[in-house]
């Protein structure tokens, strides 16, 4: 239980309604003590002859402005404590959600994003069960059920002891099964992250599935992944099925030891017929908090079984964290120096001992085989890893001096792996800079040699490309993604493999737009297509991780070595592709 201590803060922001509306259950519970001591002076009354018809009325009306009372002071704690609870599931969501966003990527290599929609979802949903219906019930099994006692034994010590008999059994069944209910609760939920992630895969990659006719093989490992949830919730259930019957019957118990004793204390006159009336319901209201207390615990267990999946996530902290200063607008000089890095759990190195200088305003084209490190090049100087020796240098300042944010605006980035949202095509482009007006969009549009296609679509730049862009073509993607990241207007731009997609007459029409329109900007091509690359300023050639060469695209094709054979492999598949 020690889990959901980690939702003090947000029950500090929410203290005066949580407050109000335990006051307001306890006011409610209380007041439900008075209907049995209402129907007791009832029906004494009239097992003594002493009823009339204006005293029965008078406990009618009592009863009724009690229900009155129990119903205006329900709305109000429902609304406080159930409301509160929502409020702090909304929070608790949004804090995820924003930690989730400042981690790592070394981070989401190793987390399925099944598992964090669980967490974000089915998890959050049983936290906020358990602050929720899980307080309501605390509070009922302490307000309700010890005044309830208190009631039970001013009318009869002796006959609450008989039926307090079975408590202690109910406390302890409800202790053992709640261990089980924690551990199986974490399964399921393990569970449900698997099928989900089975789900978003399957929907995600549906037309490799439909391409390579492998929907019996993926509806049969889905169909798996589901029975194994099924499976466990059964588990889960079986141990809910038992639990709950055992506590009824624990309670039933106490009723009928009730029935006998208190039937006999009425008949040799220890207690009147009202006040075993009213004991009898006294007892009922008692049976709610000792079941309730089961209740509580499978909801606790549940909770905290779930906040301690999502503490796990929250004790992971970004390492790597930015400065305090700006970066400058003026100037673009980027500097590598002796740059070794290697990914989290791999052993050989991406990057050995890498030293590169460039100058503000340079295109620079950067190739290789793959695998040699061209990417990773890239993604140090954004800083989305780190390296393990070296340093970077950004207009002659570390880039971990540079806050965070502002060396990320400082550069537009288009990766390999183009990404679409489900909107219009206009608003894809804005997305990093919705100021921008359509003329801006229309210009980046026209360098991205995307405008003339664009605007042949019925709708133009308004048409809705679905989710992921399913309704372009692969090099449509790519031409968007970099008006995209041309919109920003920011010094440096990089693209990595942004062409791979387009065929080679508009990647040299594209190339030339760039080199035209970007006179102030450093530009960083990586491509292993070399025609993107061929009027660069410089070429760095990355093989297993070290630059094997550096130059213009002749001065390369005179020293004959690696760029010459890849150059060479290239102009022969051009040629047998024209055959």
């Amino acid at each position: 239980m020690r889990e959901l201590l980690a939702l003090k803060k947000y029950f500090r922001r929410y203290s005066w309604q949580i407050i109000i509306g335990i006051i307001a259950l306890i006011i409610i519970d209380l007041l439900q003590l008075f209907v049995p001591r209402v129907l007791k002076l009832a029906v004494d009354a009239l097992a003594q002859g002493r009823a009339t018809m204006s005293l029965l009325g008078y406990y009618f009306l009592l009863i009724m402005l009690i229900a009155i009372g129990i119903a205006f002071g329900r709305f109000w704690w429902r609304y406080l404590l159930i409301g509160s609870a929502r409020r702090i599931e909304k929070e608790l969501r949004g804090d995820f959600y924003n930690h989730l966003t400042m981690l790592d990527l070394s981070f989401f290599d190793t987390h399925k994003t099944g598992d964090l929609m669980a967490h974000a979802v089915n998890d959050i949903n049983a936290i906020r069960m358990s602050i929720g219906f899980g307080l309501v019930i605390l509070v009922d099994i302490f307000a309700l059920g010890v005044a309830s006692l208190v009631m039970m034994i001013m009318i009869s010590p002796r006959l609450t002891f008989y039926a307090l008999l079975p408590f202690p059994f109910i406390a302890f069944f409800s202790t053992y099964f709640g261990r089980f209910i924690h551990r199986l609760f974490e399964k399921v939920q393990e569970s449900f992250s698997n099928l989900t992630e089975r789900v978003r895969e399957n929907l995600s990659g549906i037309r490799v599935v439909k391409l390579f006719v492998q929907e019996d093989a993926e509806i049969e490992k889905f169909k798996r992944t589901s029975e194994d949830y099924v499976n466990k919730n059964m588990k889960l259930w079986k141990i809910l099925s038992l639990f709950f019957p055992i506590i009824m019957g624990l309670a039933g118990i106490g009723e009928v030891i009730v029935l006998g004793l208190g039937g006999r204390y009425v008949i040799i006159g220890a207690i009147s017929v009202g006040s075993f009336v009213a004991f009898m319901v006294y007892l009922q209201m008692m049976v709610w908090p000792m079941m309730a207390i089961g209740r509580a615990i499978n909801m606790f267990q549940r909770g905290a079984a779930s906040q301690g999946r999502l503490n796990r996530i929250f004790s992971i902290k970004p390492s790597i964290k930015g400065g305090e200063k700006n970066v400058s607008r003026d100037g673009a000089k980027i500097e590598y120096k002796n740059i070794t890095f290697t990914y989290p759990g791999k052993e050989k190195p991406a990057l050995s001992n890498i030293t590169l200088e460039i100058e503000t305003g340079s295109f620079i084209g950067i190739t290789g085989p793959i695998g040699s490190g061209k990417s990773s090049l890239v993604h140090l100087l954004l800083r989305l890893y780190e390296p393990q020796d070296g340093t970077i240098f950004l207009n002659g300042i570390d880039i971990k001096e540079y806050n965070l944010a502002e060396l990320r605006k400082s550069i537009a980035f288009v990766p390999q792996d183009t990404f679409l949202f489900s909107d219009t095509i206009k608003e894809n482009i804005l997305f990093g800079n919705p100021r921008a007006d359509m003329s801006d969009v229309e210009n980046v549009a026209r360098i991205a040699e995307i405008y003339d296609e664009v605007m042949e679509f019925p709708q133009g730049f308004e048409t809705i490309v679905g989710e992921r862009g399913i309704t372009l073509s692969g090099g449509q993607k790519q031409r968007i993604a970099l008006a995209r990241a041309l919109v920003l207007k920011r010094p440096i731009l990089i693209l990595d493999d942004a062409f791979s997609a387009v065929d080679a007459n508009t990647e040299q029409k594209i190339v030339k737009n760039l080199k035209s329109e970007l006179t102030n900007r450093t530009t960083i091509i990586i491509s292993h297509r070399l025609f993107a690359i061929k009027e660069a300023k410089m070429i760095i050639v990355l093989d297993e991780g070290k630059i094997v060469e550096k130059g213009t695209h002749q001065e390369l094709i005179k020293q004959r070595g690696l760029y010459y054979s890849i150059y060479k492999t290239q102009q022969l598949e051009m040629k047998l592709e024209k055959i």
